[in-house]
């Protein structure tokens, strides 16, 4: 099983701050936002090779950040794969990046977990990969526990074996508290779907997408995060999600 971790994006709602970082390569209690994700993913077993998916503004910081995360942890395998974007302008999307790394890798061989570079988890995932194993596809969800809040995610129904059945972004009269986030585990064969995804014209961005695409084509599982899980979307949401994960600090 391998691993694509996005860190493609610009993040422009922190700048300053992620002018010249990426958003991913932030720290957030101690230690960067990846490496949060990376440290939950570990306990998995049998992981295959780990890719990042980044933007030519930001290569070379993932790979000096990867050399080194890999000096502490010999078992894991990294690549960093360059999409060619230089500004948030000429960007492919979360899901064409997925769509380019699967390409130009080889990657429809075995099942992938992508996950963005800058989920914050308070859990490991092993638990996650294991329900997600031969499935089509399985989607991380959440429950914000809050029919207000959820009007800004997504917002997901399932029927009784977690299978979904509806999923609507951010709707106007939501009937569930459940949302879906990224992280995701895909099969061989439906990895081979993104091209048609894209190939149809649908929009690249917004990984989320894909699943709304992909749930009335392919049956598509959830596992619902327990613990904590944080979106980092601005400045102040960066400064509280230190607060609250100091205490999950190693």
């Amino acid at each position: 099983m391998n691993v694509l971790i996005l860190a493609a994006g610009y993040a422009t709602r922190l700048y300053p701050l992620t002018e010249t970082k990426a958003k991913p390569l932030l720290e957030v209690a101690g230690k960067p936002m990846i490496e949060w994700v990376l440290d939950n993913l570990a306990p998995i077993p049998d992981l295959g090779t780990i890719y990042v998916v980044t933007n030519d503004k930001f290569a070379r910081d993932f790979q000096a950040w990867a050399d080194r995360y890999a000096q502490a942890h010999p078992k894991l395998t990294f690549k960093i794969v360059n999409d060619g974007s230089r500004s948030d302008a000429d960007k492919l999307g979360a899901i064409g990046d997925v769509r380019l790394v699967i390409d130009r890798e080889g990657l429809t061989s075995a099942p992938l977990i992508v996950v963005a570079g800058d989920n914050l988890f308070s859990e490991p995932l092993a638990d996650f990969a294991a329900q997600a194993r031969g499935s089509a596809a399985t989607l991380a969800t959440y429950d914000v526990g809050d029919l207000e809040a959820i009007k800004k995610y997504a917002s997901i129904q399932t029927d009784a074996a977690g299978v979904i059945t509806h999923f609507e972004e951010k709707p106007e009269k939501p009937e569930s508290t459940l949302t879906g986030i990224a992280l995701y585990y895909f099969s061989p064969e439906t990895l081979e779907l993104f091209t048609t995804y894209i190939a149809a014209g649908n929009n690249p961005d917004q990984p989320g997408r894909f699943i709304q695409w992909l749930y009335p084509r392919r049956p598509v599982k959830t596992y619902q995060i327990k613990g904590t899980w944080y979106d980092i979307g601005s400045k102040e949401t960066l400064e509280e999600a230190g607060r609250i994960f100091a205490q999950f600090a190693k």
